[in-house]
């Protein structure tokens, strides 16, 4: 009988725990993210006895700040891409901004809705003018990018923003790093 009770009773305790503890936290899944941004080449190539070296490292890590607000300014990226975040210091985020659309100069705006930060980790809904709804999420970055093995660097801050594939200039973009223009 005490076996049929346990078999019972250890589901019922399990189910009732909170669905909090099995998500995964902001910081981890900002690290997940930021590491999207990551890449490493490097190539050596030998031509009737000259060698040519192509070497390129990108590494991207999340930019916890402790206020928040520090996040406003204005973000861009590569094609246009346009951002403008206004942060408040409990996280709170008011916004907007432009894309182009497709290969031609038309630019389409939205502006975002419940968004929130939470650690390096952004988090919303892009509404745009016909009211088609896009979900955003993006980690603030700092990205550093060596062009050599001796290169210290050059590091951007900015925002990691991943989304669905779409064509610009012949490329598939699915990945933009919105760098910060200004405060």
């Amino acid at each position: 009988m005490r076996a049929g009770f346990a078999a019972i009773l250890i589901p019922l305790l399990t189910a009732s725990l909170p669905v909090r503890a099995q998500t995964v936290s902001s910081s981890a899944r900002s690290a997940e993210l930021a590491a999207q941004f990551n890449k490493n080449k490097h190539v050596v190539k030998v031509k009737r006895g000259n060698a040519f070296e192509k070497f390129k490292d990108v590494r991207a890590e999340p930019a916890f700040r402790s206020n928040p607000a520090s996040y406003s300014g204005r973000y861009e990226a590569d094609f246009g891409f346009i951002l403008r975040l206004n942060v408040q210091a409990d996280g709170r985020v008011e916004g907007s901004g432009e894309e182009p659309l497709g290969e031609t100069n038309v630019r389409r705006t939205f502006v975002l809705r419940d968004a929130r930060i939470d650690g390096a980790l952004l988090v919303g809904t892009k509404v745009y003018g016909n009211s088609v709804r896009e979900k955003l999420e993006a980690v603030f970055i700092n990205r550093t990018t060596r062009e050599s093995a001796t290169d210290r660097g050059l590091t951007l801050f900015g925002l990691g923003v991943i989304s669905q594939p779409r064509q610009l200039g012949g490329q598939t973009i699915e990945r933009l790093f919105y760098e910060r223009t200004s405060p």
